[in-house]
Parts: structure tokens; sequence; C-alpha cells
């Protein structure tokens, strides 16, 4: 892939991420690519990605994505990226990398790389005690799936 492809691919990546748009990160996919995350027990089809965005959407109206960096070499793009939402009143934000091998410049397989220790965490919270000490750790690496549960 050219430098010009990869940066068409990675504005239009974050661009999907923005608008949170089902058909834009459909467009990026290939039907048969893979989507393998922490956040689910199993992979997620690249034609299952608009309805994926579609139920996160609904369970984190909220949640905003940033592009923070990338590298490219050959087909590997890795992104580097920051999400943030409010849960209670407290901001949390977390980071993580995903690493797309693209064939045609379309994704056919992402891995999202992300500390899901917080994830963890925030599944046992009993109190508003226990959520305000882990509120100090939001940076720590949570993950949208823990997010959208509250």
């Amino acid at each position: 892939m050219t430098e010009i492809e990869i940066q068409d691919f990675v504005s239009r990546f974050a661009a999907a991420w923005a608008a949170r748009d089902g058909d834009a990160f459909l467009a990026l996919w290939h039907a048969d690519g893979l989507l393998h995350t922490p956040l689910f027990d199993r992979p997620i089809r690249g034609n299952e990605l608009g309805r994926l965005n579609d139920m996160q959407k609904e369970a984190a109206p909220d949640l905003v994505w940033q592009l923070l960096d990338w590298s490219a070499r050959g087909d590997a793009v890795v992104i580097e990226w920051q999400t943030s939402r409010i849960i209670k009143g407290q901001r949390f934000d977390w980071r993580g990398v995903d690493k797309f091998r693209l064939k045609d410049n379309k994704i056919i397989e992402e891995r999202v790389y992300m500390d899901t220790a917080l994830l963890r965490s925030l599944r046992s919270i009993g109190s508003d005690a226990d959520f305000a000490k882990l509120s100090g750790a939001a940076s720590g690496g949570i993950a949208f799936e823990a997010l959208m549960q509250f």
C-alpha cells in the first residue's frame, strides 16, 4: 500500500468513529474479515460491524473515540486511540491499540489490545465507595463493554 492509501484508510477509520456510522465501518471491512478483541468471547466478522456499532451507540451514546497516533508497514497499520465516557458523573479515559492487516485497502483482520483489569474491576463494583476508588484509576484501561453496563 502507498502512504497516501494508508493515510486515507486512517482518515476514514477515524471519521467512521467520529460519526459512529455503521455503514462507514462496513465500508472499511472485507465481509470475511475478523475482529479479535478482549471484549467479546469470539471473533467478530466484518459483516457484523455495522450491527456492533449500532449496539455500542445505543448502549453508550456518550462514548467518544479519539485518534492519538498511527504507524504502518506493508499491509499492517497500527492505530493508537483513546476513548472517553462519563459514568456516575466521573469522566473515564482509556487507551488502546488496534493492529490491522489490510487487503485491497480493506480490513481483513483487526486485533485490539488494551488493559482489561479495570474492566473486570468495574464489573464487580458493589457500592459508590468502590466506584470512587476505581474512578481514580480510569486511565489505566477501561473497555467500552464495561462502560456500557452503567
